[in-house]
């Protein structure tokens, strides 16, 4: 029985689905969220995938800045604040929630999810999360499993440098990607 236990608790261990270390591995899913440019980068397969508007907390510090792990997932969230259940219209938070441990909390404070007012996309209108339209939330959703990456900042920096620097894209030395 021991046996069968340390070979579990190692093969878990070393398993790529198990989040190691503090930057993702090329080819990893990672999100980048832009402040600066309220645009969010989804990198996967060693290059950016897609660039989505998003919108940011009101003020600067709304909105925490650096990099943390997507640790709660739901599918029509509840709005615990003021008690709208998911998949009610009137629920600010819409179809998706994608939640990140942001300042020492569990992924239930911070998030990506979508919203109930399109037209606030690309503004800085939320309390500290990231809104997106419900369609773009929708198509992230399966590609973003738990224990991935989500670095926050505010940069003049392209998704492509964000990403090499944050070890998500391999630069092989020559400016190309493999």
């Amino acid at each position: 029985m021991f046996k069968l236990l340390s070979a579990l608790m190692i093969a878990l261990s070393i398993s790529p689905l198990w989040p190691l270390g503090e930057n993702p591995m090329p080819g990893d899913p990672f999100v980048i969220v832009n402040k600066k440019t309220n645009e969010l980068a989804f990198i996967h397969d060693n290059k950016v995938q897609t660039v989505i508007t998003a919108a940011t907390g009101k003020t600067e510090e709304l909105t925490p800045e650096g990099l943390f792990t997507i640790t709660v997932k739901a599918k029509d969230p509840y709005y615990r604040k003021k008690d709208i259940k998911g998949g009610d219209e009137n629920n600010p938070l819409g179809t998706r929630w994608i939640g990140f441990d942001a300042a020492d909390t569990d992924g239930r404070i911070y998030g990506l999810h979508g919203t109930n007012d399109p037209s606030s996309i690309g503004k800085y209108v939320s309390q500290g999360c990231i809104r997106l339209q419900n369609e773009a939330i929708e198509s992230l959703y399966d590609f973003i499993p738990l224990g991935t990456k989500i670095l926050i900042v505010s940069s003049s920096d392209s998704f492509d440098q964000l990403g090499k620097a944050y070890g998500a894209i391999n630069d092989n030395g020559n400016g190309q990607t493999r």
